[in-house]
């Protein structure tokens, strides 16, 4: 095939990934938003939305997938456009966990409703810990749409908060557990809401750095959340006097 054609050939296969991409990010996003709004209202129809959503997002990963290989196999690519398919092959995994997560967060969601046992309290402590969530999955989706590398060089730093509040709410779910003042089997969904919250921040964080590599072809350390409060609480010691 002649080089320009080649060319040409490459730019369409790019251009019909960029797209399949974009449309999973915003239906790994919706499940997402969906899960919370059916959990937070505990509205089953809700939950069944999500589900489906779950089986669309599966379904065009796959596709994705097999667009990738084709590109890989066919074109042989370099430089950016390496790492731009390399990239969405990995990205489409954490998309799909994110999407996998929504429906967890759903039957979840009929669970809690058998039994009508969520309460004004934990409603708002949810929907604190997703509203700091999705707030990630959309900077880090944004970023990949937009190849903005620079707005999440430091997703890491944001996932900080969600760890902390991760952290926060499993101590208090555990000591209303011990205590009495939670049934055993509510405060196990609970920690599993809570960690869910908590994956799904990771997985906007693995989309994040690799933006930053399919943009710029740097690869971000990363360092473990308790080291990044050392050296913090480390340079907050030196600069006092």
């Amino acid at each position: 095939m002649p080089q320009a054609a080649e060319r040409k050939a490459l730019e369409k296969g790019l251009h019909k990934l960029n797209e399949n991409m974009v449309t999973l990010a915003e239906l790994a996003e919706l499940s997402i938003r969906k899960a919370v709004d059916g959990l937070t209202r505990l509205d089953p129809e809700v939950a069944q939305e999500v589900f489906t959503l779950d089986q669309e997002v599966y379904g065009l990963q796959l596709e994705i997938e097999r667009t990738c290989i084709d590109l890989l196999a066919l074109h042989a690519p370099v430089a950016r456009d390496l790492r731009t398919i390399t990239t969405s092959l990995k990205i489409t995994t954490d998309l799909d966990r994110i999407g996998r997560y929504g429906k967890d967060l759903s039957e979840l969601t009929l669970q809690f409703r058998d039994r009508h046992i969520v309460e004004r309290a934990d409603v708002a402590r949810i929907q604190e810990m997703a509203d700091r969530t999705i707030t990630m999955v959309d900077t880090a989706i944004e970023a990949f749409v937009h190849r903005n590398a620079e707005s999440v060089r430091n997703i890491i730093e944001v996932d900080d908060a969600v760890d902390l509040l991760h952290d926060e709410n499993f101590k208090d779910i555990v000591r209303r557990m011990t205590e009495g003042q939670l049934n055993v089997e509510t405060g196990a969904r609970y920690l599993l809401v809570n960690r869910y919250f908590e994956r799904i921040a990771d997985h906007a964080v693995n989309i994040g750095l690799r933006v930053v590599y399919m943009v710029t072809g740097d690869w971000l350390p990363r360092v473990r959340a308790a080291d990044r409060a050392k050296r913090r609480d480390d340079g907050s010691a030196k600069s006092t006097p």
